[in-house]
């Protein structure tokens, strides 16, 4: 294919063909990536306030749970920062290994958490704040996690693509746990709190095997 300096090659990714940027769009696409990383590293340090507050006051294993997913999702992102910044297969790999690393430490955080909460049959309280946090979190990880996706493509790299799903799932996330705040809170079923720390295990145990077999298959 032919075409001046702003042309777009095409490459193959997970199947799909797209199109890969050249010189003068590739460096457009990195500050765009950059940019995408750099406000949800923001929102999550915000979130991990927020949601320290809303955690304690309300005792909700759910929302502890999600605090420490943002405290992933903002050592996910300077990691793709750092990745950015640099070239080669070798850093790539490296941190991708960090980010699946840091899910499994999240996966087993939870698991024990979650167990002694529901072995002891606490009861958390209700959570303005933590429903209002986690409403305006989906929307924003949603749009964050398509812009990466979009970027990550069309740079073919996979750090980025892969911290845009961690994104995806940090907002499938919110949803799950403001559905139990909100279960808890009008109807009353306490074990929905502890339930919403259930789909964080099972997505950061899910997304840690899907890195691992990325590693694997590069």
């Amino acid at each position: 294919m032919s075409g001046g300096p702003s042309a777009l090659r095409v490459a193959t990714i997970d199947g799909v063909t797209t199109p890969s940027a050249t010189s003068r769009d590739k460096a457009v696409l990195l500050r765009r990536g950059r940019g995408l990383e750099a406000a949800t590293l923001a929102w999550n340090v915000v979130g991990i306030v927020v949601l320290a507050v809303a955690a304690l006051r309300a005792h909700s294993v759910a929302l502890a749970g999600f605090g420490l997913d943002s405290l992933i999702e903002i050592g996910a992102s300077a990691v793709v920062l750092w990745e950015l910044s640099g070239a080669g297969e070798a850093r790539q790999r490296r941190a991708l290994r960090l980010i699946g690393v840091a899910f499994v430490a999240l996966g087993a955080y939870l698991t024990v958490q979650t167990i002694i909460v529901f072995a002891a049959g606490y009861h958390p309280q209700h959570s303005p704040l933590g429903i209002g946090w986690t409403a305006v979190t989906a929307a924003a990880m949603f749009a964050l996690a398509g812009g990466k996706r979009r970027a990550g493509q069309a740079l073919n790299n996979p750090v980025l693509t892969t911290e845009g799903r961690v994104t995806v799932v940090d907002g499938l996330l919110a949803v799950a746990v403001l559905l139990g705040l909100v279960l808890n809170a009008v109807l009353g079923w306490w074990w929905a709190d502890p339930t919403a720390g259930l789909v964080i295990i099972y997505c950061a145990i899910r997304e840690a095997r899907t890195i691992h077999t990325d590693l694997r298959e590069r």
